[in-house]
């Protein structure tokens, strides 16, 4: 899985706890593997037989590997055991910064362009996606501060090193209560009901909404060529966990979105979430082919 302590690390490591509960005679050993925005872990899994026995444990960063020249490794080179969820993005500025909404920070970033600090992960990750998401739609440029992770990032806006950052919602909530931060918006077409006070960005620019949902997923995976029968097991064994009181809880705790899909149901959702990002990252100046081109649309 992704790094230690990061939104991978602190949703599938309960999962595998509960999973790891049901089995008879073994156990789910979780290991993390940071860097690359997950290249190395999802490298490492593939470079594995294909027994079932090395799972990967990861987000969307992969969907996006091949377009963005990372990796030749995409998640088609996987099975999905179960999807397990989403998480909302939110519009992160320090405390005592001087805009109030978002079409306030993309007028200040359109008149002087570049000016303004974005705290991100490097190529593919959360961040770099939504800063390319927002220079699309709106057309203001910022810098990107490239940073190792989610927590990094919010750490520099709350320390005045960079401007703005997006940040899942789960993770911002305890510095937005405490008043650490301000949040001008969460990248959604509906109210977050766990963040009181904020709206979604539609309400300012309604031409995010044919990006929307936007945000990072979460799954679990095998490589391709598993055995079917062994795949069976292990979507059987997550889901079970998954359904668990002790798992929903947790979903509920980090403002996780239950999906709970498998099989087709989960390619589907995979693929439309790949095809409306590749769009705004190609709008953005940031692939060199067009999702046309690559045969994503």
């Amino acid at each position: 899985m992704w790094g230690e302590g990061g939104g991978t690390d602190n949703l599938v490591r309960p999962l595998c706890t509960v999973a790891d509960t049901l089995l008879d005679g073994n156990s789910i050993i979780c290991q993390n593997k940071a860097g690359g925005t997950g290249v190395l872990a999802t490298q490492y899994v593939h470079d594995q037989a294909a027994d079932g026995y090395n799972l990967l444990l990861g987000a969307e960063n992969p969907a996006l590997y091949k377009i963005l020249g990372l990796s030749d490794i995409t998640y088609d080179d996987f099975d999905t055991i179960l999807l397990i969820g989403s998480e909302d993005v939110s519009i992160v500025v320090p405390n005592d910064s001087p805009y109030n909404s978002v079409q306030e920070l993309i007028d200040a970033a359109k008149a002087d362009p570049g000016k303004l600090i974005f705290s991100a992960t490097g190529s593919g990750g959360s961040q770099w996606q939504a800063c390319g998401l927002i220079s699309a739609v709106t057309g203001a440029e910022f810098t990107q501060l490239p940073l190792d992770g989610d927590s990094d990032c919010l750490t520099a806006v709350m320390g005045g090193q960079a401007d703005v950052t997006t940040i899942k919602s789960s993770q911002v909530m305890e510095a937005y209560k405490a008043g650490s931060v301000k949040i001008l918006a969460t990248l959604t077409s509906e109210p977050v009901e766990e963040l009181p006070g904020t709206k979604p960005i539609v309400d300012e620019i309604p031409d995010f909404t044919e990006y929307l949902p936007f945000g990072p997923f979460y799954s679990v995976w095998v490589n391709k060529g598993t055995p079917e029968a062994v795949e069976k097991v292990l979507s059987d064994l997550f889901k079970q966990a998954y359904d668990s009181d002790d798992d929903q809880e947790v979903l509920k705790n980090l403002n996780v979105k239950p999906l709970g899909l498998t099989g087709d149901e989960a390619n589907t959702y995979i693929s439309d979430w790949t095809k409306s990002t590749a769009k705004a990252l190609y709008n953005a100046g940031l692939m060199d082919k067009s999702p046309a081109d690559l045969g994503l649309e």
